[in-house]
């Protein structure tokens, strides 16, 4: 777990956090989670559709009929479909919205070298996967969801930590985390992506021995 200005953070492996603070329970993008205990978030945050973000056994764990907001990309509405909680409100890149007093702004997520075959990109940019960036409790978080270095990044404005996949194939490699950390500069960056789809620890290593910024490297606590 991670202390930071007010806020408990918690790894809950691969792209999954846990963000507590300000009153507020708030989980990004759950997968293969192992807890028993509901977390019953107010807010949950969804950046796409594939299996290892948008994972509705998983969501079951962590949202409440009547508390938890679910806020996910647009290409998400089929996969939540059937899964209960008290809203939902689907995204595209641009989009800002509040709820329960947590203020949040949808940025782009897409692939500029990463294939599935010769010149098709994994997560192309009309796909409509997001990032976020989530305000709470006056601490400025991003979430960047499946994506490489792309030059939206340059205007996300201040954040204070950044969660930031380095497993390569999907997602940016270490080395390209660097870079975005360089572009983003956060307080402190978080690895993430890595130890379930692609990836090792030893990417999150990687990335915190050549980051300029705060490096923290949380043990997952699903």
């Amino acid at each position: 777990m991670l202390a930071f200005k007010g806020l408990e953070v918690r790894w809950l492996g691969h792209a999954g956090f846990s963000v507590r603070g300000g009153g507020r329970e708030i989980v990004f993008d759950p997968y293969q989670l192992k807890t028993r205990a509901k977390l019953e978030a107010d807010i949950v945050f969804i950046t796409h559709e594939h299996f290892d973000h948008l994972s509705a056994s998983d969501l079951a764990k962590v949202t409440s009929p009547q508390k938890t907001t679910i806020v996910a990309a647009r290409n998400c509405m089929d996969g939540l479909a059937k899964v209960s909680c008290k809203s939902k409100v689907f995204v595209t890149p641009g989009d800002k919205g509040e709820v329960e007093g947590v203020r949040y702004w949808a940025v782009p997520a897409f692939n500029v070298n990463k294939f599935r075959s010769p010149g098709v990109v994994f997560h192309p940019r009309e796909y409509g996967g997001v990032g976020f960036v989530v305000e709470v409790a006056g601490v400025r978080i991003y979430h960047p969801g499946d994506t490489d270095v792309i030059p939206e990044m340059r205007q996300l404005g201040r954040i204070d930590l950044a969660f930031l996949p380095v497993s390569g194939v999907y997602v940016m490699t270490a080395a390209e985390a660097v870079e975005a950390a360089n572009i983003i500069a956060p307080e402190v960056a978080v690895p993430m992506h890595y130890g379930a789809i692609a990836g090792s620890r030893r990417d999150a290593e990687e990335f915190k021995s050549k980051a300029k910024c705060r490096v923290e490297i949380l043990e997952p606590e699903a």
